[in-house]
């Protein structure tokens, strides 16, 4: 019985992991341009050596000199993908709010480098630089954008331009990435470009992607599909741990049955 117990310790293991993401997801439903996550199982099939040799038999009655094949079922997470199909419109008539409307990504400046993100709820700092509400200035294609002291208006056209009382004073840089599965998230809605993996990043703007002044791109969570989730995942976990407490009993049982005296 050391096969169940071990299935249903792994099974739980790969739960647990599953209700953590159904958790973020849930969290961030009212984060601006997040992206829900979802996993992808598999079963690893743990076997011997001998089980793929095929063994030759004299004759139906002679006995084999392998014993028989074994196979146990261990539960792994396959994958962890990311949904990057838009999410709704939220109209707020901020000037600094600043959704995409298509694929692509804002190209942000941390201390650690230059990251990607589809937040579209930005803010003016001290200096009067557009940046995110973590404080990461917002890249355009020559570098941070800043709005002159004194300004009144601030316009963003649909192709990224951005003017201060009607002067052009930056481009928002709006990526393409062709792979987007393969970016990593790191925190605080930002994505990492691995460095060993060679994504091609164009210009978004020069497709169907445009920017949409004083919206904002809410989450695209489904807050009813990842509550049903979250139950079902709490009923799987209640059933591995079943198999886990059967297989226990079973073999307390038959220690305590095959070492009785007679």
């Amino acid at each position: 019985m050391q096969n169940s117990l071990y299935t249903g310790l792994f099974a739980s293991l790969t739960t647990e992991h599953r209700m953590a993401m159904i958790s973020n997801n849930i969290a961030n439903v009212n984060t601006a341009g997040y992206k829900a996550d979802a996993l992808a199982f598999k079963d690893t099939m743990i076997h011997w050596a001998h089980d793929f040799i095929r063994e030759p038999l004299e004759n139906l009655r002679s006995e084999p000199l392998f014993p028989e094949q074994c196979l146990r079922a261990r539960t792994r997470i396959a994958t962890k993908q990311t949904d990057f199909s838009q999410g709704s419109m939220q109209f707020t008539g901020n000037q600094l709010d600043i959704a995409i409307v298509g694929d692509g990504f804002y190209r942000v400046q941390t201390p650690n480098g230059e990251y990607l993100t589809r937040s579209s709820a930005f803010t003016k700092g001290p200096d009067g630089t557009i940046m995110t509400k973590q404080g990461y200035p917002v890249q355009g294609t020559g570098g941070n954008i800043v709005i002159p002291p004194n300004t009144r208006n601030v316009h963003v056209s649909p192709d990224g331009a951005v003017y201060a009382d009607g002067n052009q004073i930056g481009q928002l840089a709006v990526v393409s990435v062709d792979e987007p599965q393969l970016l990593r998230k790191v925190g605080n809605n930002l994505y990492h470009v691995p460095e060993d993996l060679d994504l091609e990043i164009g210009n978004a703007l020069a497709g169907q992607t445009m920017v949409s002044q004083g919206y904002t791109e809410a989450a695209n969570v489904n807050v009813v599909t990842e509550m049903v989730n979250m139950i079902e995942v709490q009923r799987m976990f209640e059933a591995q741990q079943k198999v886990m407490t059967t297989a226990n009993d079973v073999d307390k049982q038959v220690i305590t049955t095959v070492g009785k005296p007679r």
